[in-house]
């Protein structure tokens, strides 16, 4: 039986292409910054349509999900996961209610230049000497418009480490508490997914062939981050964020226009 009779790999390129997709965002679901997160769709989209990749991507997610809480089992935030995760159920709730009206390049262009500032008034902070500051009664504020750009444009790293970044965590605590906190959303996310008939066989089967790189490359990424200290991991997270911005405006202006 040939690969494409029961997968949705009609060609070597969709193979390589997937491959490369899932390696990218491995290592972001190890901790590894969510600029590599954002390629995932992006670059599948070569050679396949994007909703068909998004459908692809998400069971490889739970996998990565699967991993990553195992990784980071020991390291969590409760204070930031005690108010973010309800908030973000509200997101959720809020973005499968709009699904049909909402424009998923105007979603990405306005989180886009959120982070962006955002990133933009932390570089300018430590010259200034006025940094973001941490703000707990914000995370319902950042929680829910996570899970409402994470439902409806897959886009919600940003709101998640503008709320969170600001605490200063140490690096392995902050890489825990985000990977529950995107692990629950992703998990609520596949029933609204499911309703919409996106889970047929194919789907599932590619999705699980992806496994083993899936877990491959979630070590590989975690393994990086718990050699780093605070002094290398927070200005490397804040360009993470830059470039995650300048990603989601320059789709959100290509879906525009």
């Amino acid at each position: 039986m040939a690969l494409a009779d029961w997968t949705i790999f009609a060609s070597p390129a969709m193979i390589w292409v997937t491959l490369l997709a899932v390696g990218l965002v491995g290592l972001s679901k190890g901790g590894l910054g969510g600029a590599f997160a954002l390629m995932g769709v992006p670059v599948m989209s070569l050679v396949m349509p994007p909703v068909l990749a998004a459908a692809v991507l998400l069971p490889i997610l739970l996998m990565m999900d699967a991993v990553s809480l195992w990784i980071w089992r020991s390291y969590r935030d409760w204070e930031v996961l005690r108010t973010m995760l309800p908030a973000a159920m509200i997101g959720i709730a809020a973005g499968w209610a709009a699904a049909a009206v909402t424009s998923d390049a105007m979603v990405r262009l306005l989180v886009g230049l959120v982070a962006l500032g955002f990133a933009a008034r932390w570089a300018l902070g430590r010259y200034l000497g006025s940094a973001p500051r941490y703000i707990p009664a914000m995370g319902w504020l950042w929680g829910s418009i996570a899970g409402f750009t994470s439902f409806v444009a897959h886009a919600g790293g940003p709101l998640f480490q503008i709320q969170v970044l600001p605490k200063r965590l140490d690096p392995k605590l902050y890489t825990g508490t985000s990977v529950i906190f995107f692990a629950v959303v992703n998990l609520v996310k596949v029933v609204p997914y499911a309703a919409l008939g996106l889970f047929e066989a194919p789907v599932l089967w590619s999705a699980l062939l992806m496994l083993p790189l899936a877990i491959i490359s979630v070590r590989i990424g975690a393994g990086i981050i718990r050699r780093m200290g605070p002094e290398v991991f927070y200005p490397f997270t804040y360009t993470m964020v830059a470039i995650v911005g300048v990603k989601l405006i320059w789709d959100g202006i290509t879906g525009l226009f």
